[in-house]
């Protein structure tokens, strides 16, 4: 059977870009979290967001022109340029359509959707810019990827929100096990919005200062952004160039809550565990660590929580959640997670869940790593996503056997 490895990793996010400065600073429990600079947030009581400082597309752009493509599309050429280099992939080498790029997103280029609507406020539908019309279709995203690295297979944009990354590693995994490519830059993007901070603010989701997950005093989620992309290859593709391997992508699950637009469920998501370890050939006991979705929000980790012990028992393996870090960054957060999950298994490091101080009750034996990384022999990951709308995405990573 034809096998799947990790073998790049392309992190743009408000913590580092680029392998060794995201996970230096998560393993380091750096906090990316500042006051929000992208759009006016004076109206909002809350006003922290996880944004990326710092971030220049024409230092890692060669192909496409960034005045063409909206902030959202330039984080995942971005990060699919650094998975690109991590991999030591020589792209002129791989086959003409064998390489495919699969993107999620949950807002696509949410930051054009806004200044489209601010010009037909102030001058009507005739005064939109032209320019930015074109960069409105979320399928750009993947179309970024492809235009940066000149693929010429297949190019997907997902939007199954803060799943959607999950999705696309899966969808990414059909492609390569079934023959159909030899490699596949996937995972996600999106960037911080005034319509999702004020969504979630609405919905009381929220917080002000810090994310805590799994603490007992939790109060809501922080916004993120940013870009993250993996490199995925073919064992056999991976071995003939003398690639580094991250992890093994031992495959994954999806299922859909069918019942709240917005309430997560217990059920349904610990069914979505036991699809993606039956799908990856591996038993609850072997798992060592969860990258959890952990959004921080009483409900999500509640539900979370009790998923994990109805699967694994009393005493699971650790659990932490990196959005304490770099916040919800929305169709980039699973990749984010993957990222973290490769590395964990790579480097035999699990990184923090920060900002912890009391355990929930609610909550009896999840170990939520808190505030300093763990090292671990980490042979099996599970890397958790849970979106609006049900949508459930669980991907398993392991240590290369």
């Amino acid at each position: 059977m034809t096998r799947v490895v990790v073998t790049g990793l392309g992190p743009v996010s408000s913590i580092g870009i680029g392998a060794q400065a995201f996970l230096g600073a998560l393993h380091a429990g750096r906090s990316g979290i500042s006051p929000i600079t992208s759009f006016d947030p004076s109206g909002f009581p809350h006003r922290n967001a996880g944004e990326v400082h710092g971030f220049d597309p024409a230092e890692h752009l060669r192909r496409i022109d960034p005045a063409h493509w909206g902030r959202s599309s330039q984080f995942a050429a971005a990060a699919a340029r650094l998975a690109v280099a991590d991999g030591r992939l020589d792209l002129g080498r791989v086959e003409p359509g064998r390489a495919h790029a699969v993107i999620g997103t949950t807002s696509g280029e949410s930051a054009v959707v806004e200044a489209l609507t601010a010009q037909i406020l102030e001058r009507g539908f005739a005064g939109q810019d032209p320019d930015l019309v074109r960069q409105l279709p979320a399928n750009r995203l993947a179309n970024a990827v492809s235009a940066e690295l000149g693929l010429l297979g297949e190019s997907l944009t997902i939007a199954t929100a803060c799943s959607a990354s999950n999705y696309a590693i899966g969808y990414a995994y059909d492609l390569l096990i079934t023959g159909e490519a030899d490699v596949v830059l996937a995972g996600g993007a999106d960037s911080v919005c005034r319509w999702a901070h004020a969504g979630f603010f609405r919905l009381g989701a929220l917080t002000d200062s810090i994310c805590a997950p799994f603490d007992r005093d939790r109060s809501g989620i922080l916004t993120g952004e940013g870009g993250a992309v993996l490199l995925l290859e073919t064992l056999g593709h991976a071995m003939s160039r003398g690639a580094p391997i991250y992890a093994e992508l031992l495959g994954y699950g999806l299922n859909c809550d069918a019942t709240h637009p917005v309430a997560p469920d217990t059920d349904s998501i610990a069914e979505c565990m036991r699809i993606a370890h039956r799908n990856a050939g591996v038993k609850p006991e072997e798992v060592d660590y969860i990258c959890a979705h952990g959004t921080g929000t009483p409900a999500n980790d509640l539900v979370e929580g009790r998923a994990i012990l109805e699967v694994f028992g009393p005493t699971p393996p650790p659990v932490s959640s990196i959005k304490s870090m770099i916040g919800h960054t929305m169709g980039a957060a699973c990749g984010f997670g993957a990222i973290a999950s490769a590395a964990a298994v790579r480097r035999g490091i699990i990184p923090p869940t920060i900002n912890w101080q009391h355990p929930d009750p609610e909550l009896p034996g999840i170990d939520p790593v808190p505030n300093a990384a763990r090292t671990a022999d980490v042979r099996v990951v599970q890397n958790d996503g849970f979106a609006f709308g049900g949508n459930n995405a669980i991907v398993m990573l392991g240590a290369l056997t």
